[in-house]
């Protein structure tokens, strides 16, 4: 599956809470900090009502499968993290294994909730928490730099070239400023990504409000002037609201986000902006056992979409049937696509686009 996206705040912020909404799990969300010990990891699917139309179409025997995202929830992180203070130490090196980062900040008052600081203010969660991971990514330029400062002064030029990049980046990072900020030439990305910065990764901020907060308040206007600032996406949710509609059956959810006047459960926008960040697009595959969304990276061709299906798709690749989902929609079957001459036929190099419906023809 591969796409991730790692949950990170402060202590008491809602994290473990929007955790149990996103999986309907039942994670612990005590209100004491540090109640998650271990980074849980749960997978999520990407709702896309493209996938229940075309189910129609197909009538597939086993139903539909969407796409994927898996979220894992980290412990909060706290002033010193990156030195080992609280448990953080241990939990930033599973930040660096996702993808995304959605940074969850409290904008909430609630006197039965504890808040790591005594106080609600944002600017400065966001601040304690981004410095962490700034300070976690210097110590790990700093030890790149120490591997090889020896081999740059022996001549190699080469590794003076890494030195400098690696200097010059570490100069940027000792500012306050994150590693996605940082200016280097085109062939020095690898270098860049090698490292696998957390400062270097997709962020989305999420506002946490209590239910009178859902069209925001004033927290949610302090996450949304630095959002701006760092051209980064803000999704405003209840997590605890957000947890009971988790529960419900899907029936009794729609009567009760209809009753509060909302299309869709937050949690969707995150899951979407999760998604968007990750710069990630949709195809499908159906017949008629399964229609299935797959999420693949922008700018995938069909020889790569065809390994996700399944190897012996990628290594006997002959040509790609491309259908437009909508247009599948409207003429209702395959058969009158084809009578109508709307089926494409593309070879490997063919770029996917979001929404594409495609049938693989391979041969071992």
């Amino acid at each position: 599956m591969g796409f991730k996206c790692g949950i990170v705040g402060l202590p008491n912020v809602g994290k473990s809470t929007l955790f149990n909404a996103l999986t309907s799990s039942n994670v612990p969300a005590e209100n004491y900090p540090f109640c998650t010990i271990d980074p849980n990891v749960g997978i999520v699917p990407v709702p896309d009502e493209r996938l229940n139309q075309l189910e129609k179409v197909f009538k597939p025997k086993r139903g539909i499968t969407p796409a994927v995202i898996e979220f894992v929830d980290i412990a909060g992180l706290v002033r010193g993290a990156s030195k080992g203070e609280g448990l953080g130490n241990q939990f930033l090196a599973h930040i660096r294994e996702v993808d995304a980062i959605i940074h969850i900040v409290r904008c909430f008052e609630d006197e039965n909730v504890a808040h790591v600081n005594g106080d609600i203010n944002p600017a400065r969660d966001i601040e304690v928490v981004e410095m962490e991971l700034i300070l976690k990514d210097i110590e790990t330029v700093q030890k790149r730099i120490e591997k090889i400062k020896n081999v740059a002064r022996s001549g190699d030029k080469k590794a003076q070239h890494y030195l400098s990049v690696y200097e010059n980046l570490l100069s940027h990072l000792n500012e306050g400023k994150f590693a996605s900020s940082f200016h280097y030439h085109a062939e020095d990305k690898m270098l860049i990504d090698e490292l696998h910065l957390l400062t270097n990764k997709k962020f989305i901020y999420v506002a946490n409000v209590d239910e009178a907060g859902i069209n925001g308040n004033k927290y949610v206007d302090e996450v949304r002037k630095i959002a701006e600032r760092e051209g980064v996406p803000v999704v405003v949710i209840c997590a605890k609201l957000e947890a009971e509609l988790a529960q419900l059956s899907e029936e009794e959810r729609g009567e009760f986000l209809k009753e509060l006047g909302v299309d869709e459960p937050g949690l969707n926008k995150v899951i979407k902006a999760g998604y968007e960040i990750l710069d990630l697009i949709t195809f499908f595959t159906g017949n008629e056992n399964e229609v299935r969304a797959w999420a693949v990276k922008r700018g995938t061709t069909a020889y790569e979409a065809a390994g996700k299906i399944h190897s012996d798709f990628q290594k006997g690749f002959i040509k790609a049937e491309i259908m437009r989902w909508d247009e599948l929609v409207k003429y209702g079957s395959e058969h009158a696509l084809r009578e109508h001459g709307l089926i494409k036929f593309e070879g490997r190099e063919y770029v996917i686009q979001d929404g594409d419906v495609i049938l693989f023809r391979f041969g071992i």
